[in-house]
């Protein structure tokens, strides 16, 4: 007759030996390819096949936490059905995530693949709970992450469905950025010139007026950063203009159509943080070099993403007007910002 401990063992073996499967079935999703073409592909039944696999290995990690939670401990045999039908339905999850083409977005599949990868990283961490807690008993750990599980598997039902409302979500995400910094920046101006100068001044008769910029900005200072300010407040028209075309004719029936959406995201992505980097230049004491490097390179993202909009299914007549627009908007506050920085202006 086995002893506790022999049991324990034995009992963890299957455990240990799913966990490292799991690791390496995450591991391939996050870094490996999907199909290439579509073939055969229905876009409808991939969701429900997904939705059936993401269901399935919700169910199986639930079997294998409550196996777990209290005596007695499920025999070997038990434990190693309830391993291999939780990796079947890992394996499953990454095969079906697989299906899914490049052809339909490359957008669509990084949201599929983040929240494929989700669910594995939560099965994960409930086999590693499971493995250094008493096997008998249901801690509040155990609880935590079987809930985590549930919670990732739970997302897929909020997932965009096509490449054109992944890209919506993107694009969503990338102006809020963009317009949280300006909001900042806003505040931080609104405020008095010099916060701190009544604890900061040297008081004493005779003394110049003290020539400390680091906490407040001079009068120069204010002038660049409007200048600067008028080129993020571009940056974030540019990006709710272009949301709002996509919504209105993005196309992602057709794939060159669809990646020209995945075009607009690639441009995208890069103008968050150019906002973020000229933004921290700003604040005092003002990076004057910092300021200058930083206007020009965010001016170079803005044109070259009005540029990828003007070759765009998404422009029309009237998204032409506004490209235009902006285009101008982004060479006069950047001539702007550089004749102030080199006291011209």
């Amino acid at each position: 007759m086995e002893t506790g401990d022999n049991a324990a063992h034995n009992i963890s073996l299957p455990l240990r030996n799913l966990l490292q499967s799991v690791k390496c079935v995450t591991a391939r999703v996050r870094d490996g390819e999907s199909n290439e073409s579509d073939g055969d592909f229905d876009l409808s039944n991939f969701w429900d096949t997904l939705n059936q696999a993401v269901k399935a290995v919700s169910q199986e990690a639930t079997k294998i936490s409550l196996a777990f939670s209290k005596p007695p401990l499920p025999s070997q045999q038990d434990g190693e059905k309830l391993a291999d039908s939780l990796l079947k339905s890992v394996l499953s999850l990454a095969t079906v995530y697989y299906w899914l083409p490049k052809s339909r977005g490359v957008s669509l599949r990084r949201h599929v693949r983040d929240a494929t990868v989700e669910v594995l990283e939560g099965v994960t961490q409930l086999l590693e709970v499971i493995l250094t807690s008493p096997l008998q008993s249901l801690s509040q750990e155990q609880l935590t992450s079987t809930g985590g599980v549930w919670s990732a598997c739970d997302r897929f039902s909020h997932l965009p469905k096509d490449n054109k409302a992944a890209v919506l979500l993107l694009l969503s995400g990338q102006s809020g950025i963009v317009k949280d910094a300006i909001e900042e920046l806003e505040q931080a101006l609104s405020e008095t010139h010099d916060p701190f100068g009544d604890v900061l001044d040297n008081e004493e008769d005779g003394d110049e007026p003290r020539g400390n910029r680091d906490t407040y900005w001079s009068e120069r200072d204010r002038r660049v950063v409007a200048a600067c300010r008028g080129l993020m407040k571009a940056a974030a028209a540019c990006l709710k203009k272009m949301t709002t075309a996509v919504r209105a004719h993005g196309d992602a029936r057709v794939p060159h159509l669809v990646e020209q959406l995945d075009d607009l995201v690639d441009g995208s992505m890069e103008i968050s943080p150019g906002v973020d980097d000229l933004a921290l230049c700003l604040y005092p004491p003002v990076d004057y070099n910092g300021v200058e490097n930083n206007v020009s390179k965010l001016a170079a993202l803005l044109k070259k993403l009005l540029a990828i909009i003007r070759s765009n299914h998404i422009c029309g007549e009237a998204e032409s007007s506004w490209v235009q627009f902006l285009d101008g908007a982004v060479d006069h506050n950047l001539q702007k910002a550089k004749d102030l920085i080199q006291g011209n202006g």
